[in-house]
């Protein structure tokens, strides 16, 4: 676990009052060169844990209040998630819990979080597959990422709220837009249409050069608040809901765990 605590810079519908209780995880599956939070994704930092030593966390978070448990960057680890959920819910935490991820999903693994996983958070990224290769470091993201979103659809469906405004149920999609266009945002956008009808999602357009983004010029360009606008409009057009309130990169903002 690289930190953990309440994030008060998500989407509002996890935040509530008590905050969304982040778990970070070290590493990542995805190579992205413009991660912009190299520091832990491209590294390891934080501390060894088990599954009974991150439920720990998890439920710690939810006693201060915490909305959610909302796992980050879960995907390489996540046997030990899965570990850790079914000792939060044996020990009677019933807060919904988060798959915050980067959308690069085995479909495999995520029949085998069935059940465990209450919302699903996939960070959508690329409709062409050579830049999928180019800038994330995999050869065939758009095709991974669309049976992932499909299988996560199946198990959640579209967002879900109670009376406070709160998500406890669904799929919630993130895309960063990038520089001209790179990642085919209307694409993405249409992909989500097709494969989760009604679904939520998040069009942010936080996009800033990091990490290795000075090895290609074309990611230094800025991107327009114009096109972020526009392709968001496009997204509601679509039949998606919108879920904009905020824009923050997956795991900005990080609140060190004590």
């Amino acid at each position: 676990m690289a930190s953990a605590g309440p994030h008060f810079g998500e989407e509002p519908v996890l935040v509530g009052k008590g905050g969304s209780g982040t778990v970070f995880f070290s590493g990542c599956s995805l190579d992205c060169v413009f991660c912009q939070n190299d520091d832990i994704s491209h590294g390891v930092s934080g501390q060894k844990a088990s599954p009974a030593q991150i439920a720990a966390t998890a439920m710690r978070l939810a006693g201060t209040g915490c909305v959610n448990i909302n796992f980050v960057t879960p995907t390489h680890v996540a046997h030990a998630v899965a570990q850790a959920i079914a000792l939060i819910r044996e020990g009677g935490c019933t807060v919904p819990v988060v798959y915050n991820c980067g959308g690069y999903e085995p479909v495999e693994v995520l029949r085998l979080l069935d059940g465990l996983v209450e919302i699903y958070m996939p960070d959508l990224k690329w409709a062409d597959a050579d830049a999928g290769r180019k800038y994330s470091g995999v050869p065939d993201y758009p095709a991974v990422a669309t049976a992932a979103l499909a299988e996560m659809y199946r198990q959640v469906g579209t967002l879900k709220t109670d009376g406070r405004g709160v998500a406890t149920r669904g799929v919630l999609v993130r895309h960063l837009v990038m520089p001209d266009d790179l990642s085919r945002s209307r694409d993405v956008i249409d992909i989500v249409a097709r494969t989760a009808p009604g679904c939520a999602i998040n069009v942010m357009g936080q996009y800033h050069p990091a990490y290795r983004a000075g090895e290609f010029p074309e990611l230094m360009a800025h991107v327009p608040r114009r096109n972020v606008d526009d392709l968001r409009e496009y997204a509601a057009s679509q039949g998606l809901v919108r879920a904009d309130g905020v824009d923050r990169p997956d795991r900005d903002q990080r609140i060190d765990d004590q």
